[in-house]
């Protein structure tokens, strides 16, 4: 059995779904404390069955039982400790996918979550749902909305702009393209992300960091590349970053202790 495994789903779907990943203690006999899980610039609906997982973030500690939650934009690295008996699977969504639903506003919600009602959602899942299930579930529903918002809207729109321009772009720039002012996308983005433009841009920014310097040979590939290629002013401004994020510099990161994307 593998704790930490990553699902995917349809590539129409993956326009509002980035995939779904599983923490299984199911079958285990022990505590598994102290893993550590990074921001990614995604919302998270985590699915608990079993006994119970513990997550702390940097605002509080959350001990979540069997239910489902929906896990807030994080921006600092967050600590789990998984209960024996216990699985937790996890729908990652895009960060825009939560501003198809406006009645969410979410401009005061980050580094938190919230246990929520499963018949809030606008898509069924049991909380005994089999992987298998909820990708067939979320197939159905997703593309099914992407048929009928072929259109992207605005907050789809500015992360589709931050991607393409490698995340190496003002906010002056963007409301440029999109022919808006500064301040009402920065409101619109606020309200369906909790984040400002700015801190999403240097979230993906990180995190492509820590995946480079995970994949790659760092005897080759010095923080100084990795700083520069990823738009950092020099060495030292990516170590200061990274120490806000992981309390740690980069030499002292250690990819065991954390839930890390799989490479696909």
């Amino acid at each position: 059995m593998n704790l930490y495994s990553e699902h995917y789903v349809s590539q129409k779907t993956e326009r509002f779904v980035n995939k779904i990943w599983c923490l299984d203690n199911s079958i285990g006999e022990s505590l598994i404390e102290n893993k550590l899980v990074l921001p990614n610039g995604c919302f998270n609906l985590a699915i608990v069955n079993g006994i119970a997982i513990e997550v702390h973030t940097s605002k509080n500690k959350y001990e979540m039982n069997k239910g489902i939650y929906f896990c807030s934009q994080m921006t600092n690295k967050v600590l789990v400790n998984i209960q024996p008996k216990t699985k937790v699977t996890i729908i990652q969504l895009h960060v825009w996918t939560l501003s198809m639903f406006p009645q969410y506003d979410l401009s005061n919600f980050t580094d938190s979550i919230l246990k929520i009602n499963p018949e809030e959602l606008p898509f069924k899942i049991q909380i005994d749902s089999e992987v298998e299930s909820l990708l067939k579930i979320l197939n159905d529903y997703f593309e099914e909305l992407s048929t009928l918002h072929s259109n992207k809207n605005t907050i789809e729109k500015i992360c589709e702009i931050i991607k393409n321009k490698d995340s190496a772009i003002s906010v002056s720039e963007i409301s440029s393209e999109l022919k808006s002012s500064q301040r009402l996308l920065q409101i619109k983005f606020k309200i369906a992300t909790g984040l400002t433009i700015k801190k999403y841009i240097q979230i993906l920014k990180f995190r492509k960091s820590v995946d480079q310097m995970v994949n790659a040979d760092l005897e080759k590939l010095k923080l100084t590349d990795i700083a520069i290629y990823n738009k950092y002013f020099d060495q030292s401004h990516f170590i200061k970053k990274f120490k806000d994020v992981t309390k740690a510099t980069p030499k002292m990161f250690d990819p065991d202790s954390y839930f890390l994307s799989q490479k696909r």
